[in-house]
């Protein structure tokens, strides 16, 4: 993945002819002009002149072509003589001007790193390269945790702190996206190329594909005729959204795609403030907005395109077993066929897939192994082949099995809307149930309510079941708490008050306490919290938040064990999967553990918002993944069976 400030290379010129920039990429590459001009401390009308020619064309819906063909390009405001005979050239023939390119490549490339450390503009890389010799991200690290910047003019020792900040930031939110991000630039990619004439098929494939909780780049299968072909890869490259072409060659396009991809304004939406501040606070939400993400596409015959989105799918274990399953019965399985070997011989690659078994679908490679089908998200070697030679695979979780979740907020602590507003939501969601579980009050920055205000609560939603049942209405409201796990394995709020709850789920937000103890010291605290009477689901387990911190140290395994134990003499103890993205906690092999042990998962998406409620489509994936099957989860109760399970006396 490539970050908005380590991106900075000239585009290549599209092989379809002319315009062969977009005007995207045309914006673009002013707006590096100028930062570049900037860090070479140029005259600032110069570095403003470029600025403003950026915005300007970045506005503009007309086409490149046509612009400079008309002459309207020179009379543009701010685009002068020179200027506007550079675009033309590079538009109408494909070339850069050489100034620019020297600008690109006499630029130190660790300074351009830096651009992408929020917060830190060109004029004080500038003032830290010619004062302390800074030209690179390690050696900025170096000087702020030397002391050598907080005493220069204009920075102070808050600017230094929040460059080691970004500087960590910038680390984790280069390697992978979160599923959600990921996601949206997929999905939105492959709906552009779907609508493209010719294109009988565009997927998403690999670890999107698989639904992983982080993805590094997306890979894109489609299917599309030979004579179709050229054409379809030309209308590609000309797609919005594209930062720059890495290559493009018969079968394969590579390309940087940025959020202009997205018909609508790029947004990461609410995110609550605990979770926040652990991602990196306003900096992240300047980091997503100038994101980019790598994208693959892979153009293929209609013919070779299962196979292909097969193995492009992966996982790299699941396609081992299954091409060792092809071995075992004289086939040869790869991303262009299923081919018998008695026929292929020393023939390869796209010649020997002429002798391929047909495949219409994915399915039918399957069948041809004498399998039932794997869907995506249990590609992972995880006993897969097996299951689906012997016809034992789950019948996965959808989100139409979905008809309530545990765990959201409302504006009693920390969340943007009230109890009446959640309710209607998830009641048009189609869900016959809701269960509100507001902080409490150890929690301070998110305004955990007091004992007599969740009392008040529990009183309202009470009234407003009495008025649903006379009315006939199929839904109910549940009342909990997320209360804190306490020292000594205690819960926030006396007994006597969570006794008159509904649930309570337990959860950890203590960090700095559980992530300076071991293992042991925290899995001895957790039994003691599942062993309390009233806790009745251990909230978001580990801790962890995507790309933000890393979880505390506890063995789930005996965790899972505890809780086993506790179902087993009739006591309901569920284990949460966090349904947000952000958390995606519980981990998917552990799904499968607790399932397997017969403790019931809980999918609950955090909501502290009306938006936030959909966030239960991440919980799905993760927890299909996971294996689990309608009977697996609390969330496919009706309302009455939930009512059973949480008040069984």
């Amino acid at each position: 993945m490539n970050m908005a400030g380590a991106s900075f290379t000239l585009p290549k010129a599209r092989p379809s002819g002319p315009p062969y920039f977009s005007r995207n990429q045309v914006a673009n590459v002013l707006h590096q002009v100028a930062v570049l001009l900037e860090l070479q401390g140029a005259n600032v009308f110069r570095v403003r002149s470029y600025q403003n020619a950026s915005r300007m064309l970045g506005t503009l819906t007309k086409d490149l072509g046509e612009l400079v063909a008309t002459g309207e390009l020179f009379e543009m405001k701010g685009i002068g003589k020179g200027l506007g005979s550079a675009l033309s050239s590079a538009i109408t023939g494909g070339t850069w001007p050489d100034d620019w390119h020297s600008l690109h490549e006499d630029t130190p490339e660790g300074m351009i790193e830096m651009l992408g450390i929020p917060g830190l503009g060109p004029k004080r890389i500038k003032l830290m390269h010619d004062e302390l010799g800074v030209d690179s991200v390690a050696k900025l690290k170096e000087a702020a945790e030397k002391n050598e910047i907080a005493p220069m003019k204009g920075f102070g020792a808050k600017s230094q702190q929040r460059m080691l900040d970004g500087i960590e930031l910038l680390s984790r939110f280069r390697a992978r996206r979160r599923l959600d991000i990921g996601l949206k630039y997929g999905e939105a990619f492959q709906t552009k190329i779907a609508t493209i004439p010719g294109v009988h098929r565009a997927t998403l494939a690999g670890s999107a594909r698989r639904r992983k909780d982080t993805i590094g780049d997306l890979d894109v299968v489609v299917a599309v005729d030979k004579d179709d072909h050229d054409a379809v890869a030309s209308a590609i490259l000309a797609l919005q959204g594209i930062a720059d072409v890495k290559g493009a060659g018969d079968s394969k396009i590579s390309l940087i795609l940025d959020t202009s991809i997205f018909d609508e304004t790029f947004t990461v939406g609410h995110i609550d403030p605990n979770v926040m501040d652990a991602i990196g606070g306003d900096d992240y939400e300047q980091l997503e907005a100038g994101g980019t993400i790598d994208a693959q596409v892979r153009l293929v015959p209609p013919h070779v395109e299962p196979f292909t989105l097969a193995y492009f799918t992966g996982s790299k274990e699941h396609n081992i077993a299954m091409r060792q399953r092809a071995i075992d019965r004289g086939l040869r399985l790869n991303e262009f066929g299923l081919i018998p070997e008695a026929k292929a011989g020393d023939l390869k690659g796209m010649d020997a897939a002429v002798y391929s078994l047909p495949a219409a679908t994915e399915e039918d490679i399957y069948a041809h192994l004498e399998m039932a089908y794997v869907a995506p998200e249990l590609r992972e070697d995880m006993g897969e082949v097996n299951a689906a030679a012997t016809d034992d695979l789950p019948d996965l979780l959808t989100t139409s099995n979905i008809r309530g979740s545990l765990h959201n907020h409302t504006t009693l602590s920390d969340g943007e809307a009230s109890l009446e507003q959640m309710a209607d939501t998830a009641r048009k969601m189609g869900w016959s149930w809701l269960g509100i579980a507001d902080h409490s009050p150890t929690l301070k920055i998110a305004n955990g309510a007091s004992a007599n205000d969740l009392l008040a609560q529990g009183a309202t939603i009470k009234a407003y079941n009495e008025a649903w049942a006379n009315e006939g209405v199929d839904f109910r409201l549940f009342h909990g708490v997320e209360s804190d796990i306490l020292p000594g394995g205690k819960l926030d709020h006396p007994d006597d008050v969570l006794e008159q709850l509904d649930y309570v789920v337990a959860s950890v937000h203590a960090m700095t306490k559980w992530r300076n103890r071991d293992e042991v010291e925290n899995t001895e605290e957790m039994i003691k919290v599942i062993d309390h009477p009233s806790t009745t689901v251990l909230g978001h387990p580990t801790g962890r938040i995507l790309q933000g911190r890393e979880g505390y140290e506890v063995d789930l395994f005996e965790v899972l064990e505890h809780m086993a134990d506790h179902n087993q003499a009739g006591r309901m103890k569920a284990i949460e999967l966090n349904a947000s993205p952000y958390r995606l906690d519980l981990d998917w092999r552990l799904c499968k553990h607790a399932k397997g042990l017969g403790v019931p998962v809980a999918i609950n998406p955090d909501a502290h918002s009306i938006r936030g409620l959909s966030d239960i489509a991440y919980g799905v994936m993760t927890a299909r993944k996971g294996w689990l099957e309608p009977g697996d989860v609390l969330n496919s109760l009706t309302h009455e069976a939930m009512n059973l399970r949480l008040n069984p006396r």
